[in-house]
């Protein structure tokens, strides 16, 4: 084919079979071959990003319905050596038709092993359709999640009685560090801050002062003294992160898993005694993730955003925002005018809701004048009720600090003379 390399592996020995990639001339990429007794039908195709933002291993693979044992060994032995340190993109008939993928469930012996291999070394499976009649022989597996986009399964070609897989290699979702400024809570040292904020003469500093003046003072204050004692990290990408349920033991397992693997190739170890270590390993990653699938359940109303993160990551498709409404009544497709009609409804939401909250916050008794007098406990009962899951807003005030010294924040609002109340 014109403008295109290819890469084959045939079958040896028999009649079909085989694998073949086309690779357009233009991208730099590269054969990896591996030195086995059992040789699997597969293709280890290494691409160079031109942007110097990593490489990525893409594989064709074709597994026979009689395949024996020991190939079957030594593909799970390649995968487990590109996943450690490369972005890859799996694809082939594997010819499990077994396989349950959205409960990770199988009937064969060798399918459970393949869900297995999946699991231990964190690949994803995207497909959902069937691709041969009703059944799923095809698979599409990566470990970098955002790398693959737009999967369809559609037609076939030529006298093929499978259909045909599409989809799109993301090379920019390769890892990037973060710019993302965050506090990093978990080395934060909270008694320290207590003092110091315990230490300021708040009624002296801000006697004389508006309701403006005083909060720019205490907000300049607190963001000081919060730079003093909680550290800033960057934020983590959802690209590379560990599941939420990987813990050191179960590292501990997964490398005791490894090492049992290959003590059993070079015989000095029985097949049941891997077998029993690889059983232990699974059953011990069920149980991690049930645990954190049963706090998350239990802490939904005090960590709402753990839970729908967790459930988000679970998600294989993305939802996209459909067609918006403008105020006019007019269907807007375009992301440019879909942004702008979000941004007009949020900001009313947040207009409305910050009205309701100034009004709630202030007393019905407005006294001889038309100035508004703060009830202390209301003001105390708001500050205690912030989320402190919630993210930083952009005047760098996190819920957590805030939470943390209520009655230094009443200082300003809950002024002893009756003076008009500003807004937060």
């Amino acid at each position: 084919m014109d403008g295109y390399k290819l890469f084959r592996k045939d079958g040896q020995g028999k009649k079909g079979g085989g694998v073949a990639l086309y690779v357009r001339e233009q991208y730099d990429c590269s054969e990896l071959q591996y030195e086995n007794t059992e040789k699997p039908e597969s293709l280890w195709i290494k691409f160079r990003s031109v942007s110097n933002k990593g490489d990525v291993m893409v594989e064709v693979c074709y597994r026979p319905p009689d395949q024996r044992d020991e190939v079957n060994e030594a593909f799970f032995q390649q995968l487990t050596e590109v996943t450690r340190s490369q972005a890859l993109v799996l694809m082939g008939d594997f010819n499990h038709p077994d396989i349950c993928w959205e409960s990770n469930t199988a009937v064969h012996r060798q399918s459970r092993k393949i869900l297995a291999s999946v699991g231990d070394n964190f690949l994803v499976q995207v497909l959902e359709e069937p691709t041969r009649g009703r059944a799923l022989l095809d698979l599409l597996l990566t470990n970098r999640e955002e790398l693959v986009g737009e999967a369809k399964v559609d037609g076939n070609i030529g006298g093929s009685d499978h259909e045909m897989v599409e989809f799109r290699i993301r090379t920019q979702g390769r890892k990037e560090s973060s710019r993302i400024q965050t506090l990093d809570f978990r080395k934060a040292d909270f008694d320290p801050l207590r003092e110091l904020m315990g230490k300021v003469p708040w009624e002296n500093n801000m006697r004389g002062k508006g309701v403006e003046e005083s909060w720019l003072y205490f907000k300049e204050s607190l963001l000081r003294l919060q730079e003093q004692t909680i550290p800033m990290c960057r934020k983590k990408s959802k690209y590379g992160r560990r599941p939420a349920w990987l813990n050191s033991e179960i590292l501990a397992d997964l490398k005791h898993k490894k090492e049992a693997y290959k003590m059993w190739k070079i015989g000095q170890m029985t097949r049941e005694e891997y077998k029993n270590i690889a059983q232990a390993c699974r059953s011990e990653i069920r149980k991690a993730k049930s645990h954190l699938e049963l706090q998350l359940a239990r802490n939904v109303k005090s960590n709402k955003k753990g839970f729908f993160r967790y459930v988000s990551n679970k998600k294989k498709v993305k939802e996209s925002v459909g067609p918006l409404l403008n105020e006019g009544g007019n269907l807007v497709t375009e992301n440019v005018e879909n942004t702008n009609v979000l941004n007009a409804f949020f900001a009313s939401v947040s207009m409305n809701k910050v009205s309701s909250q100034t009004t709630a916050l202030g007393s019905t008794d407005l006294g001889g004048g038309d100035q508004l007098s703060v009830e202390k406990e209301v003001v105390q009962d708001y500050l205690e009720k912030l989320d402190k899951h919630k993210s930083m807003a952009l005047n760098a005030q996190h819920p957590r600090v805030l939470n943390i010294r209520g009655v230094a924040m009443l200082v300003w609002i809950c002024r002893r003379d009756k003076e008009s109340c500003g807004t937060l």
